[in-house]
């Protein structure tokens, strides 16, 4: 087994309200920041022991689908590397 850093980047879908993204943007611009648009993100970093890369993106992926995301307004992504 080798030791793996899975992490899943849950963001809501485009189209989805995201006030927190609206406020902090708005803020930006406040002081004098000039963006086009800004959404938030939540991250998750798993450490994890798994047979290869492949089973640890899978076992990752599962996670996000069963609890992390709620696939009906959320988008993520899942990226590994070896520890």
């Amino acid at each position: 087994m080798t030791g793996y850093t899975a992490t899943v980047t849950v963001r809501l879908k485009h189209g989805v309200l995201d006030p927190e993204a609206e406020t902090t943007q708005q803020a930006l611009e406040r002081l004098g920041f000039e963006l086009e648009d800004l959404r938030s993100a939540d991250r998750f970093e798993i450490d994890l022991e798994a047979e290869s890369a492949e089973d640890a993106r899978e076992r990752a992926d599962e996670m996000a689908e069963r609890l992390l995301a709620n696939p009906t307004i959320h988008d993520y992504d899942v990226e590994v590397d070896e520890r």
